[in-house]
């Protein structure tokens, strides 16, 4: 009876180090060692513990990037899609550390259909403000997101200053807010996207279009959210569809 072929040392280093991930032994936004040292650990040579590196990558444990080395993603975050849902506490409640990464912020326009999303008229001033989203420093969503300009003059200084769209909000004078309807769906990362969120184009994600309204029920923010499938899990906190979804257009920033 023949003996079972040992496994590759490639694998047995993917292994090793997937039991390190397992244990804690690094958490999400840590560095792996170096290539050098993990060669060195494991008695191999880099090339060896590079496949290792790269099996781990394509199951989303890590990230490596050319000349920063490898950085652990972490297990799947639950985000609660909710009346009142913050990115910043959900992170929080997941036990990570929260971080927005401003890419974009200007003023224009509205065309027809992002002006009766806001209900405003065509042409009105609008903000857009285009972030990334972390958790321990590891990006887990991209966000275009829309204001009225006239009710927010200062939206996008503050969006600067603070890092968070919720406490920009706050600074602009509306401390509460309530989503009014929520899509989801299915889309494949662009180029650009994944490059934001350390994906491959064409990776999955789950995206949501989204509108935030006031407590008179006076839009306040249109956003368009995609997440990095492999790092968040999207949940539904309340079932009931509230009778805005139903005629909410769809749209493409």
């Amino acid at each position: 009876m023949q003996s079972a072929r040992a496994a590759p040392l490639w694998a047995s280093i993917r292994d090793a180090l997937g039991a390190d991930l397992a244990a804690g032994r690094y958490g999400a936004g840590d560095r792996l060692p170096s290539e050098n040292l993990l060669a060195r650990r494991f008695g191999v040579n880099r090339h060896t513990v590079r496949r290792a590196l790269a099996a781990l990558s394509e199951a989303g444990a890590i990230h490596v990037r050319r000349g920063a080395g490898a950085t652990v993603t972490g297990a799947p975050i639950s985000y609660a899609i909710g009346a009142r849902t913050r990115f910043s506490d959900n992170l929080r409640d997941s036990g990570r550390t929260p971080q927005e990464r401003v890419l974009r912020a200007e003023t224009l326009r509205a065309d027809p259909e992002l002006a009766g999303l806001l209900a405003l008229s065509p042409g009105a001033a609008v903000h857009v403000a285009e972030t990334v989203g972390l958790a321990d420093d590891v990006p887990v969503s991209h966000a275009t997101r829309f204001y009225p300009a006239e009710r927010f003059p200062g939206l996008l200084e503050a969006l600067a200053e603070l890092g968070s769209a919720s406490a920009a909000l706050t600074a602009c004078g509306l401390p509460d807010y309530r989503r009014a309807w929520t899509r989801m769906a299915a889309e494949a990362a662009t180029a650009e996207i994944a490059a934001h969120l350390w994906l491959e184009p064409g990776a999955p994600l789950l995206a949501t279009r989204s509108l935030n309204v006031d407590a008179a029920g006076g839009a306040v923010e249109y956003g368009h959210t995609r997440f990095a499938g492999g790092r968040v899990e999207l949940s539904v906190e309340d079932p009931r569809s509230p009778p805005q979804e139903a005629a909410a257009p769809q749209r493409k920033p």
